[in-house]
């Protein structure tokens, strides 16, 4: 039996947009997270799913797509900004769901708030 390594590899970037606020935030990096806390009708991701967002504009995570997640980033510097949060809220009719990031109509409401 061969033993096997104990090294371990160089840590990613975090893909969890509650890790990624906890390190940016410990680093004194502004950032801020989206929450997704309704939905109604059909939404590509469930009520619970977030985005982390960080002052130079990376991200982590999901919570729509489309131009509903830009909206959602762009919340998120504007909470940066003021420390306020938002609350948003999207509704599209199915004919023009895909366009604006919901898969067939429907409605989400997110939370936006700055992380410090």
């Amino acid at each position: 039996m061969t033993p096997t390594s104990t090294s371990s590899p160089t840590p990613a970037a975090p893909q969890d947009p509650l890790l990624a606020v906890r390190d940016w935030s410990a680093a004194g990096v502004p950032c801020a997270l989206a929450t997704v806390m309704r939905t109604w009708g059909s939404s590509p991701r469930p009520v619970g799913s977030k985005l982390a967002v960080r002052e130079d504009g990376e991200m982590v995570g999901s919570v729509s797509g489309g131009c509903v997640e830009g909206a959602v980033v762009d919340a998120a510097m504007t909470a940066m900004k003021t420390g306020r949060p938002q609350t948003l809220e999207f509704g599209v009719a199915d004919e023009t769901a895909w366009a604006v990031g919901l898969a067939c109509g429907g409605r989400i409401e997110i939370y936006v708030e700055a992380i410090v």
